[in-house]
């Protein structure tokens, strides 16, 4: 018997996406990020096949690299004081005042920036206009909940910013709550490459040729409830032992999450992957049944982007940021966030109705197409600069 995935692939038919233009006009940007990630390699490779001319400033070096892929030859990488190592606070004057000297060399005809109370306060600190602040989704919706001194930069950086984008509603809405002014704002989804992320064949997870693959690629961070799902997978797996899970990636809550498996005796029904290159991470994907999100805090999370794209019926948490994607029953479901008892009935609701799924990923795939298209949704982010430019 075919596997939905098998149906969902000759059942598709991708619509076409058209190539990123080229800008009409040329700018001298600085695009300043915490670190490196999927996410900045995404922006920086949109920005290199425009004409401006991009400065990269990276605010710190992390304890985990998450990509492997080389900056684009065509952006210029600032060495300057930050960069080197993880951020700490107390380095604040010192690469504030860097930051200014790196401004003044430049003199760049926009600032990009972002998170909010690390990058884009440092912009902030520096007085240049015209500056783009970028929300990362994690600074609106948790960190302005670490204490006064976060959201007094919270404030400081968006009072003091030209203008504001974000990949979900509920993030612009909680910058306008903090002082950015409602039509100075633009909100689009980061996006995926559709031709990347499309549906295929199922590719079966080796030894478990039969029964039903869940899979997570959250990091193993509090924010990402990935401990949920192991709660949750300890309690199905007494229910189905036709069930297996798929975990991509790593983090601080390793142990805790491998220990909560282990003590429920359903370690050898887990694979563990560890980090994949974006390049293989459309093959572990399709090598599932289901995806699941059970991330506490979140913008438009591109992975669940990724899962749409690739035809994935989705199972996520009903935080704000979910609710913009997922439509309970149409292109997945929703559990109550945090609670682990609810999602293992969601999990055994959805592998009861697998007459279903195929529907459901159809209707994933339609919605990526309408929404996560990360060609067109860049486009948006060029007519922010084309603003800001038209301002000078």
């Amino acid at each position: 018997m075919e596997s939905t995935h098998d149906l969902l692939s000759k059942s598709f038919s991708m619509e076409s996406t058209h190539p990123q233009g080229k800008c009409k006009f040329s700018m001298k940007i600085i695009y300043f990020s915490l670190d490196y990630t999927p996410h900045d390699q995404r922006f920086l490779t949109a920005l290199a096949a425009s004409q401006h001319e991009v400065y990269y400033v990276r605010l710190q070096r992390g304890s985990r690299q998450t990509e492997d892929r080389p900056i684009p030859p065509e952006i210029q990488q600032v060495q300057w004081a930050g960069g080197r190592k993880p951020f700490e606070w107390r380095a604040l004057p010192r690469l504030a005042w860097d930051f200014r000297r790196v401004v003044a060399e430049i003199k760049p005809d926009l600032i990009h920036a972002g998170p909010i109370q690390t990058c884009a306060f440092i912009a902030a600190l520096s007085g240049f206009h015209p500056l783009l602040t970028m929300s990362w989704g994690f600074d609106l919706m948790k960190d302005i909940e670490r204490g006064r001194w976060w959201r007094f930069a919270t404030r400081y950086a968006l009072n003091r910013s030209d203008y504001f984008t974000s990949d979900a509603f509920v993030t612009r809405d909680r910058a306008i709550a903090f002082g950015m002014q409602a039509e100075r704002t633009s909100v689009f989804p980061w996006g995926v490459d559709l031709t990347q992320f499309s549906p295929e064949p199922r590719q079966q997870p080796v030894g478990q040729e039969q029964g039903f693959c869940l899979f997570c690629n959250r990091s193993w961070e509090a924010n990402y409830g990935v401990d949920v799902l192991a709660r949750a997978f300890v309690r199905l797996a007494r229910l189905r032992p036709d069930v297996s899970l798929l975990l991509l990636g790593g983090g601080s809550q390793g142990p805790a999450i491998r220990q909560i498996l282990e003590s429920g005796g359903v370690l050898e029904r887990v694979s563990f992957a560890g980090q994949v290159s974006q390049k293989d991470l459309p093959r572990y994907y399709r090598m599932a049944d289901l995806y699941i999100s059970p991330s506490h805090v979140d913008g438009s999370s591109v992975s669940l982007m990724e899962a749409l794209a690739c035809g994935l019926p989705c199972l996520v948490s009903d935080i704000p940021a979910n609710l913009e994607w997922v439509r309970e029953g149409d292109n997945g479901w929703l559990f109550p966030d945090g609670d682990a008892e609810a999602l293992t009935a969601k999990i055994m609701a959805a592998i009861d109705q697998r007459g279903a799924l195929l529907t459901i990923g159809l209707n994933a795939r339609r919605t990526a197409e309408e929404k996560a298209n990360w060609p067109h949704n860049v486009e948006k982010l060029m007519a922010v600069y084309e603003t800001l430019r038209e301002k000078l």
